[in-house]
């Protein structure tokens, strides 16, 4: 079994990979003229990037340095990346984090848990989001997702416009605090 450093290295790069394929997937939905796909996609990049910020913290906090990696994705159609994107967050909650976080609690590694059990519900947001803009995209009607999305800064809670909590769900910051996309 993985240890709680090797488990965090894992997870800082895959959601180090997340943030720029979502970055590229955000660019590819604004070519193919799918605006509010595009502010999804870059709002889920900085949660992604907020993902690897705490990870990287947690792992600094067990006497680690920050790690190298490399990251390889290709970029598809919207509708590809949208896919590839849903099956990435499902992996990751369904999958990935929950072994994760209890090697980190059986370590007693109390950041470690706290990051992956915000990154692990955030993907489930994700997830949800990502299904959403899947689904209008596929039945072929005129776009009504929403025009903006918002962002807890500390542990990357994405909330839908008109569906933002006064207080993120996840971590509780206030949502004044909240970078708006």
């Amino acid at each position: 079994m993985a240890t709680t450093i090797e488990n965090l290295k894992t997870a800082i790069i895959g959601e180090s990979t997340a943030c720029a394929k979502y970055a590229a997937f955000a660019s590819k939905a604004a070519q193919e003229g799918y605006p509010q796909i595009q502010k999804l996609f870059e709002a889920a990049s900085m949660a992604e990037r907020i993902h690897a910020s705490n990870h990287t913290k947690a792992l600094v906090k067990m006497g680690e340095s920050p790690i190298c990696y490399e990251m390889n994705f290709t970029v598809g159609t919207t509708a590809e990346n949208l896919k590839e994107a849903i099956a990435g967050e499902t992996y990751e909650f369904d999958q990935m984090y929950p072994p994760m976080i209890e090697q980190a609690k059986a370590e007693d590694a109390k950041d470690a848990v706290r990051s992956m059990t915000w990154a692990l519900e955030v993907e489930k947001q994700h997830e949800k989001l990502y299904s959403a803009a899947l689904a209008q995209l596929e039945s072929g009607e005129k776009p009504s997702l929403p025009a903006k999305y918002y962002v807890c800064p500390l542990c990357g809670g994405t909330f839908a416009e008109g569906e933002v909590p006064a207080k993120c769900t996840v971590c509780g910051v206030p949502q004044e605090k909240f970078i708006a996309f």
